[in-house]
């Protein structure tokens, strides 16, 4: 797989995307495919998601080498919950591990750390890994990371429904008040904005309840390319096909070139 060769060289990919200038700040991937990509090699569903760490590490070096100021990983649903007891114990583990062995190298690489979802709902170990790293890497200035966890959009969104209900129960907030900013604010990616690209990979053709309000106006990209074979050379490629496109928010092309 071409990211783990690391001899491969991609300055020329990196300056020609820095040249091109319009970098999606906020980036979006829902990392599909690890059940698969084990699947077709025979081996248990839980080599791949080891499998996708690999493509995790590749994928946060290169947003940083251009210049992706946040980058969101859809990295356990809310519905995930759902699967066998095995594989979410053996996803928890591997949560563990991943962070414990990561950590250094995010900070020798000035990322930040981030969660949103139901950070609580995770158990002990995999709870207090992601707080402590939360807090460790909480000065860099880099990169954020933004790491999805037990998150659902849908559930998101009713909690910013009961914090601006529980705001004008109390006589604090006014209904007429309510506007897309003030109810963007109750959201828990308010502080990175919404994404400007969303990548999903395995070719599903489905949000699966990730960010449903900020990427109203998100460009998608959809690969069929499974998560663990995804490396620096597709972000690349998906970076450049973004760069490619007019983001014109209702308008027409000519209302941009005013």
């Amino acid at each position: 797989m071409s990211h783990r060769k690391a001899s491969q060289n991609y300055d020329d990919v990196i300056e020609r995307i820095k040249k091109k200038g319009n970098v999606p700040e906020h980036v979006g991937i829902i990392m599909d495919g690890n059940g698969r990509w084990a699947k077709q090699r025979g081996l248990p569903r839980t080599e791949g998601h080891k499998a996708g760490i690999d493509s995790v590490r590749a994928v946060v070096e290169a947003a940083g080498e251009i210049g992706v100021k946040a980058l969101t990983l859809y990295t356990f649903s809310s519905e995930n919950w759902k699967r066998p007891k095995s594989e979410v114990s053996a996803l928890m583990s591997l949560l563990v591990q991943t962070i414990r062995k990561e950590i250094n190298d995010l900070e020798k690489k000035n990322v930040r750390l981030m969660a949103i979802g139901d950070v609580d709902a995770l158990p002990y170990a995999p709870r207090m890994g992601i707080k402590n790293t939360i807090k460790r890497l909480s000065k860099n200035t880099g990169l954020i990371l933004n790491l999805a966890l037990s998150y659902g959009s849908r559930q998101e969104i009713i909690q910013a429904v009961k914090q601006i209900g529980r705001k004008i129960q109390s006589g604090v907030l006014d209904p007429d008040d309510i506007n897309e900013e003030l109810f963007s604010q109750h959201l828990q990616t308010y502080a990175i904005g919404d994404p400007a690209f969303i990548i999903r990979t395995s070719g599903e053709m489905r949000i699966s309840n990730f960010l449903l309000w900020q990427i109203a106006y998100s460009e998608l990209y959809v690969t069929p390319t499974l998560w663990p074979d995804f490396g620096k050379k597709e972000f690349f490629q998906a970076i450049e096909d973004y760069q490619r496109r007019e983001r014109r928010f209702g308008k027409v092309s000519e209302q941009l070139e005013l």
